[in-house]
């Protein structure tokens, strides 16, 4: 049997390797995407103040350090049984808008635009950042630049810092914003939304109107049938915030729903060998392996994802966008995983809207930012949306607030056994036998993992706990004539 192995697999966050392994006839047998890496942060956090936790786990990842920290930050609130004030939880939210606005521009314009803007079997050299912008122009890759920019400079206005906050304490923030600062970023949110809305345009541009890629995005090479999560208000519009999670059938009909404290009685994880990385799965239906279909138990966690699982936008030019999307792919919900990268644009306008309203009401700079908690601390489950999927902190701790155990389910985590199953799909679609299989066709098999847009280093945390270490010597004909291993 003949295997290609695509080691290591790029534009992504962490370190991961697609296996694929090929029949006598040329076709493909199996594929297996492979995490070999291993974050023990729910090891470490054992021991710690729990009100430390927000700050050690920004350190997980420096592109959604925002996400685990605020998730965190909820978790710790929960643990000392404290309602932060309504301005604490603004500013939370209107920090998390710009940790969005900077994310989603990152994954668009960095990771997903090189397959559409240069083409999926263009020159590797030039499928890149670099090469989209030598092709889209300088004052376009300026405007990207600038407003990935604004993201981070509002975070660190409000929060501090802009990679790894040390913001959020035990019944809201440490720090509050201006008058003065609160009306900057008005204007800087405002700009966010014109380059929102130019970014839902080039989108149309390049890929809409493109029927070759039109056709990638509609075919059945990158398609899946599962469940749908994402977190909502009261209206079932998108919240990246707070809100119950929602979780809606292959059809589009709504079969759970849970609060964050919740979580344990609706998601389990399952546990392969191969992999550092779980699988989580719907508990009431279970685990019935890598298979998708009305009977499955998997569900995904993306932007695709939450526009599936909600019934609209919470903001006027986002639900406009929203309408457009699934009017234009044919109605709820959408299957066609490439379809991602829009939905990704759609949330990115929300963002930017979202911060505008945010700061624009002039409670955002009220001084009154924190309830001091008083209560004896327990235990505590703190739920984020993250850019990835829904992410879940959970703490226990002693009476003295110390951690006696952390539980993590991050995004990437949750679409694991989707990101496995939309590989295999597209290399059994792709590679054929007496077909070369070139750098292109290898790209496009990278494209069924990349738009879940995986972040590795927040995904991998315990199982077993440690990282077995093995030492193997070779003598220098190749021979292995010594093993030691834990």
């Amino acid at each position: 049997m003949k295997k290609i192995s695509i080691d290591p697999i790029t534009r992504l966050e962490g370190h991961g390797k697609i296996e694929i392994f090929l029949a006598d006839d040329g076709s493909v047998a199996n594929a297996y995407f492979q995490v070999p890496e291993l974050r023990g942060f729910e090891k470490f956090l054992e021991g710690m103040p729990v009100e430390e936790a927000p700050r050690v786990v920004a350190r997980i990842c420096g592109v959604c350090p925002g996400s685990h920290h605020l998730a965190a930050g909820k978790a710790v609130d929960a643990v000392y049984h404290v309602d932060p004030p309504p301005t604490a939880k603004k500013l939370r939210e209107l920090y998390y808008s710009a940790h969005y606005v900077h994310s989603h521009i990152a994954h668009f314009y960095a990771l997903a635009a090189p397959d559409f803007v240069m083409g999926p079997d263009s020159d590797p050299a030039k499928r890149n950042i670099l090469g989209v912008a030598e092709k889209v122009g300088l004052p376009i890759a300026g405007e990207v630049l600038k407003h990935r920019r604004i993201g981070q400079d509002i975070q660190i206005m409000v929060g501090g810092k802009s990679t790894h906050p040390v913001w959020s304490v035990p019944g809201g923030v440490s720090k509050g914003i201006t008058e003065e600062q609160r009306l900057q970023i008005v204007e800087m949110a405002k700009s966010c939304v014109e380059f929102s809305k130019f970014s839902l345009k080039l989108f149309e541009d390049v890929v809409l109107k493109n029927k070759a890629y039109l056709d990638i995005v509609l075919s059945d090479v990158y398609e899946m049938d599962t469940a749908y999560i994402g977190t909502v208000d009261e209206k079932n519009h998108v919240n990246f915030y707070h809100g119950d999670h929602r979780v809606v059938d292959q059809k589009g009909k709504e079969i759970d729903r849970y609060k964050d404290a919740e979580y344990l009685e609706h998601i389990s994880e399952h546990v392969e060998t191969y992999s550092y990385l779980k699988f989580p799965y719907l508990k009431k239906i279970g685990w019935k392996g890598f298979v998708d279909g009305p009977d499955s138990g998997l569900y995904q966690a993306t932007p695709l994802s939450r526009l599936n699982a909600a019934d609209g936008m919470a903001t006027p030019l986002a639900q406009a966008a929203y309408e457009q999307y699934f009017s234009t792919l044919g109605g709820k919900p959408v299957k066609k995983l490439l379809a991602t990268h829009w939905a990704r644009l759609v949330e990115l306008l929300y963002a930017a809207e979202r911060l505008l309203e945010l700061a624009s009401d002039p409670e955002v700079a009220s001084p009154n930012i924190r309830t001091l908690p008083t209560a004896v601390p327990t235990e505590g489950v703190g739920i984020v949306e993250a850019m990835r999927g829904i992410l879940t902190h959970h703490y226990k701790t002693d009476k003295n607030g110390l951690i006696t155990e952390a539980n993590l389910i991050v995004g990437t985590t949750n679409n694991h056994a989707p990101i496995s199953m939309a590989i295999k799909r597209a290399a059994q679609k792709l590679i054929k036998p007496g077909k070369e299989v070139g750098q292109g066709l290898l790209n496009m098999v990278e494209m069924a993992f990349r738009l879940f847009d995986p972040c590795f280093s927040c995904a991998t945390h315990t199982l077993p706990g440690q990282m077995p270490l093995v030492v193997d010597v070779f003598d220098a004909q190749g021979t292995l004539v010594h093993s030691e291993g834990r």
